[in-house]
């Protein structure tokens, strides 16, 4: 990659919990390896919680047999399968020298993330215990809750609040750009939203939303979850302005698995619900 244009690999929220398939993390691992990125954005709720949700009422049948530990032990092992080949990578050896691939790591914090850290705030027995310190991240660099970064010209959120209510902006993606000025990317919606703007310099503003990441049906959606799910990589980025390229998790299956996805998850997971996926 020619210097000062860099390829940005987005992960969208990954959701994980007790009980759902991690296949996506092995793959989204593998595709960060071969496409040589040069950064890589987690956009956060990777550790779903939830044992801690706030819209369940504590002894609530929706919560019977939920627990925190489970919680973050999956998101724990399901971040290391997705880290795995990236690392292994970098510890390789050519010519007695180690591999000098170092892409930037950088994981923004999401709602559901923060879950953890809310109960204990509201419950000082649970401090020390309960927390997102628990969230192992490894080595990427973790970007609070709500706090707006750019990273080469892009604005990066989990989502991006409006100013009066704290509520995070919505519509239509274009109306987004004229509210946040800037080329941004987020995360916390389900789907892909993409728009873009060229503006009187010429410049070209993008807006992301790459909210799903995942291959389980979401239950509160109420079946309406026939949405797209994956990752997307910016080529050649600079001062804001990209090529987008999208990695469904359909292609990715298709891609290190060699058969469809519907097909592999009804042939791994036989007594799961994979419809969605057709």
């Amino acid at each position: 990659m020619i210097a000062n244009h860099r390829r940005i690999f987005v992960i969208g929220d990954t959701q994980i919990k007790p009980g759902v398939p991690h296949d996506a993390m092995r793959w989204i691992g593998r595709a960060l390896v071969d496409y040589r990125v040069d950064v890589v954005i987690h956009l956060g709720d990777h550790w779903d919680h939830p044992s801690l949700s706030s819209y369940e009422k504590p002894g609530s049948i929706s919560l019977e047999g939920l627990r925190y530990s489970e919680d973050v032990l999956s998101g724990n092992v399901a971040f290391a399968t997705l880290c795995a080949p990236m690392e292994e990578e970098r510890a390789k050896l050519v010519d007695g020298k180690r591999k000098q691939w170092n892409p930037e790591l950088y994981y923004i914090m999401g709602n559901h993330d923060v879950r953890a850290d809310r109960a204990a705030a509201n419950d000082a027995k649970l401090v020390g215990t309960v927390g997102s310190d628990k969230c192992d991240t490894r080595n990427w660099t973790r970007v609070p809750y709500l706090k707006p970064i750019c990273i080469h010209g892009l604005y990066v959120s989990h989502f991006f609040p409006n100013q009066h209510s704290g509520k995070p902006i919505g519509g239509e993606v274009g109306a987004r750009l004229n509210k946040i000025g800037a080329s941004f990317v987020q995360g916390h919606e389900q789907g892909m939203r993409y728009s873009n703007r060229i503006m009187s310099t010429g410049q070209t503003q993008h807006g992301l939303v790459l909210g799903s990441c995942y291959l389980h049906r979401e239950g509160y959606r109420n079946g309406a979850d026939r949405l797209w799910n994956g990752c997307a990589i910016l080529n050649d980025v600079k001062d804001g302005e990209y090529d987008l390229m999208l990695l469904s998790l359909k292609y990715l299956c298709r891609k290190y698995e060699g058969v469809e996805l519907f097909d592999f998850l009804k042939a791994k997971y036989p007594h799961g619900d994979w419809e969605h996926h057709k």
